[in-house]
């Protein structure tokens, strides 16, 4: 290895703190490049590095039921092939100079990244392959019957394990038919059917610049950063705005289901669908779900679980906001003997703190640990590029990062039991108990 491509490789694996004060929070520039993409800026001088985000709304909930991995395939093979590039020319290029590039999938996005030096032979030479990458993918044939064999080989051995067949029950008992109830690798019957022609069809309809949003993280300025943004999505399709998740249904019917595994445990997940990235009940319920599951060893239900009855070695609760309300949802683990006995116990301490809420020393404690633990929220250039990324993403005020711990510590008892009244109803939940004793039923698959 050369003593540059050492440094660099130095300076990709250390963290990277962000300048200024410790608590500090970025400023965000915003603008729309002429391709129509939306940007986001954070400027930072202190270290030679560059991180790039590029996000569009071509996740797994744009997948239908009958070709559902779609999605995923396309995203996979972004990177796999370019115009004039194989996908050993990609990883060799990027690892030459030292940089990274990675991806993000998830049901609502999906998208590229890329840390590199700022200095302008690495950093163009990075931007290139990341520019390709976006905006000239192949989907080669040969490429694609690879990874569909080792995504179906994945997706056969995803069906033999507890937590697995526990997480696509739970996802259909949550969300029924809607497009989050898909799982996001697809199924075996449905990837081998996809061909080629669905993955360019896919890019062609979500990868659109005017859906595009793009975070810049780092040493450039201004005009660099405008002239990054063109480059990564002037040449992207023409299509329009970002597609959008078609609502989900909130009230759902109560459901119990019980899987036979050999696990030696009992997997159990609980939950209902939650809330939106935009939920003006947003801090309520996150710092109430810390108070309840969401704040490990702190936590009510460790407490309950764990530390007085030890019927369960973690126990968690947790929102997952998205385009539309995602799953709230609670699991734990326990031996098979006590999976009875620690449902109800789980149940009945949820049930407990809608009806009551916590208590003014639980808020106080609560509201101290969130908002101490602030700053390491903010602290490295890559915690940072992914807030931004965020608030792009889903339209929030460029100055939520400034406005976090105001939000926090304004929280009050009276919301926390309000929000979680209106958002879970603990007598309308799915419950899946994967490694169940006296199993109801033989499979979930």
């Amino acid at each position: 290895m050369t003593c540059a491509k050492f440094i660099a490789a130095l300076f990709l694996s250390c963290t990277v703190l962000f300048s200024g004060a410790a608590f500090a929070t970025p400023h965000i520039q915003n603008w729309q490049s002429a391709s129509g993409a939306r940007v986001y800026f954070v400027e930072d001088h202190d270290l030679p590095m560059l991180d790039v985000a590029v996000d569009f709304a071509a996740g797994s909930a744009f997948d239908t039921v009958e070709k559902s991995g779609v999605a995923g395939l396309t995203h996979g093979l972004l990177d796999l092939g370019s115009e004039g590039l194989s996908e050993d020319d990609i990883s060799r290029t990027v690892a030459d100079i030292g940089a990274q590039m990675g991806g993000r999938f998830e049901p609502d996005r999906a998208g590229m990244s890329l840390r590199t030096l700022s200095s302008a032979a690495e950093r163009n030479q990075a931007l290139d392959i990341l520019a390709r990458v976006l905006q000239h993918p192949l989907f080669p044939e040969a490429v694609l019957a690879r990874e569909k064999t080792r995504l179906i080989s994945g997706l056969k051995e995803a069906e033999t394990k507890p937590e697995s067949i526990a997480d696509k029950v739970f996802n259909k008992a949550v969300f029924g038919t809607h497009p989050y109830g898909l799982r996001a690798s697809g199924e075996v019957d449905t990837v081998e059917k996809i061909q080629r022609a669905d993955l360019d069809a896919f890019y062609r309809a979500h990868y659109s610049a005017k859906g595009a949003v793009v975070a810049i993280m780092g040493d450039v300025t201004r005009a660099e950063a405008e002239a990054i943004a063109q480059k990564l999505t002037a040449q992207l399709p023409p299509g329009g705005a970002s597609a959008v998740v078609p609502p989900v249904t909130m009230q759902i019917q109560p459901s119990e289901q019980r899987i036979a595994h050999p696990a030696t445990q009992s997997h159990i997940l609980i939950g209902v669908p939650g809330m939106a990235r935009n939920d003006p009940d947003y801090f309520p319920l996150y710092v109430g779900n810390y108070i309840l599951g969401g704040g490990g060893f702190v936590s009510r239900l460790m407490n309950e679980v764990r530390e007085k009855r030890g019927l369960a070695y973690s126990v968690y609760s947790y929102f997952m906001p998205m385009q539309q309300p995602g799953a709230y949802q609670i699991g734990l683990q326990t031996k098979k003997d006590q999976a009875d006995e620690a449902l109800q116990l789980t149940r009945a301490t949820l049930r407990e703190f809608i009806a009551k809420g916590p208590t003014e020393k639980e808020l106080k404690a609560a509201k101290q640990n969130i908002i101490g633990g602030f700053p390491m929220r903010i602290d490295s250039n890559k915690k940072i590029l992914d807030y931004i990324s965020v608030i792009g993403f889903y339209g929030l005020p460029l100055t939520y990062l400034d406005d976090f711990v105001g939000r926090v510590d304004k929280v009050t008892l009276a919301q926390i039991r309000d929000a979680f009244k209106r958002h879970v109803n603990p007598d309308a939940m799915a419950t899946v108990i994967v490694g169940a004793p006296e199993a109801k039923v033989e499979s979930g698959k």
